[in-house]
């Protein structure tokens, strides 16, 4: 079952079930992925789909800051549980020790050795670790394993 169609039967089964928020989520992921189809004249795949989630996961936690710092703890809680039901959609993330296998394998391939070389161990690593990691933690490891 691709995720577009997961997505359709989670929309139903929320809408039977009278679950608001995850009707409200599936419906959000759903009309973005619309807006995609739309403006780029085709079908999304499996990992566009992916992608668009990502993007939606990384939007609710930028805003998930804001509202800590206003003090809205009601939408800080709305928010971690959208968050949570947007990564149920996503593949498992990785583990730091498998993080730093696949930046330790992606230096040894790109041949980096200084941090001129860092766009392309990012690239190489973001592209394996697709969907299963947060650009910054790939950052941070990069420079970490380029600067030593």
């Amino acid at each position: 079952m691709s995720l577009k169609e997961q997505l359709a039967e989670d929309l139903k089964s929320a809408m039977r079930n009278k679950d608001k928020v995850r009707k409200d989520v599936v419906t959000m992921i759903r009309s973005s992925i619309k807006q995609v189809e739309v403006d780029e004249r085709k079908t999304c795949t499996d990992d566009e789909v992916m992608s668009v989630i990502i993007k939606q996961v990384k939007q609710r936690k930028d805003a998930l800051e804001a509202f800590e710092q206003g003090h809205r703890q009601d939408l800080v809680e709305q928010t971690e549980q959208e968050i949570t039901m947007l990564e149920s959609y996503l593949p498992e993330p990785l583990s730091q020790e498998e993080l730093a296998s696949i930046v330790k394998e992606a230096v040894v391939e790109t041949g980096a050795e200084t941090m001129k070389d860092m766009g392309k161990v990012m690239s190489l690593v973001m592209e394996k670790a697709k969907g299963r990691t947060d650009g910054k933690a790939v950052n941070q490891l990069v420079r970490q394993h380029l600067s030593s």
